[in-house]
């Protein structure tokens, strides 16, 4: 890359560097920059016109909005969706070390994991956004069959390191999910669609744990934990509605309201001797009878 590329590349990622976890006055994005430039052998200092530039590139390239506000200097807005905002300043973190490190392979070690359909992303985000048919091969991991859909692409979720359509399929007006890493022989069509007035991800969702949606009630889920437990689930909680309602030497006790789903009870199976069912009790007899046949595998 041409040193003025990288010049321009470094600034960038070292502003957002220097503004995402904390606001900061021109003056010590300034002297930031200047010690970014010892480091990395590149002049990255900016006069005050460079700077307001440097931001509205930020804005056009990265769709990171750095704004002002006079009691606290220059900040990262969160937007629209604050989610979102985090996510994209997690791979900066990693890009940010990618490119300033020398042969980055010798130090960081990636999954060996099967690709997860992301090749397909651009494709469908250009339909989402154009509101436009896309027609595709699936192929189910637990079934022998392959399928031809054509359908409305709707959003693009993730879940457990995979991607997921989310789509009406023209064939019974159905909503659904495909998995990214299922896809192939995508095509875009040019039908356009009519995108749905009513539909939100997030309500879609919001009490499930997963892609898996229920049709029926959300039910209250009452797990119990070893101790020990208790930062990983503090930090990485299994649900937004969980609440911690035992929490002493002997137990970290949570509880939940959401579907129970498969996938729910892999997570749960996930933690195996440390938690423990205490209701709803049909969960707890589903989680026994799991044990009792792993057990007869064993036998």
């Amino acid at each position: 890359m041409p040193n003025n590329k990288r010049r321009f590349f470094l600034r960038y990622i070292s502003l957002i560097q220097k503004l995402k976890n904390k606001p900061a006055s021109y003056e010590e994005i300034e002297a930031y920059l200047k010690r970014q430039s010892r480091e990395t052998g590149e002049d990255l200092s900016i006069s005050k016109r460079t700077f307001q530039r440097d931001l509205n590139d930020i804005l056009d390239i990265f769709k990171i909005d750095i704004e002002f506000d006079n009691s606290k200097g220059y900040f990262i807005s969160d937007g629209d969706d604050p989610v979102f905002k985090t996510r994209m300043l997690e791979n900066f973190d990693q890009l940010d070390l990618l490119y300033r490190i020398k042969n980055p392979s010798q130090y960081i070690y990636y999954e060996r994991r099967a690709p997860s359909g992301t090749e397909h992303f651009y494709g469908i985000l250009h339909a989402i956004y154009k509101r436009v048919l896309i027609s595709f091969r699936h192929e189910k991991y637990w079934e022998d069959s392959v399928t031809y859909r054509t359908v409305e692409p709707l959003a693009i979720k993730e879940s457990h390191h995979r991607w997921y359509l989310i789509a009406k399929d023209r064939k019974d007006r159905r909503i659904k999910t495909f998995g990214l890493d299922r896809i192939a022989e995508l095509h875009i069509e040019e039908e356009k669609f009519e995108y749905p007035k009513n539909f939100d991800v997030d309500e879609m969702y919001k009490n499930s744990y997963g892609v898996i949606v229920n049709a029926g009630k959300p039910e209250e889920i009452i797990l119990s934990f070893d101790p020990e437990q208790r930062k990983y689930l503090g930090s990485l909680q299994i649900h937004n509605s969980q609440e911690v309602i035992v929490d002493n030497a002997d137990e970290y006790r949570i509880k939940l309201r959401m579907y129970v789903t498969i996938d729910l009870i892999k997570e749960i199976l996930s933690y195996g001797e440390d938690v423990e069912v205490i209701a709803p009790a049909s969960l707890k007899r589903n989680i026994l009878n799991r044990y009792k046949m792993a057990i007869q595998y064993y036998s």
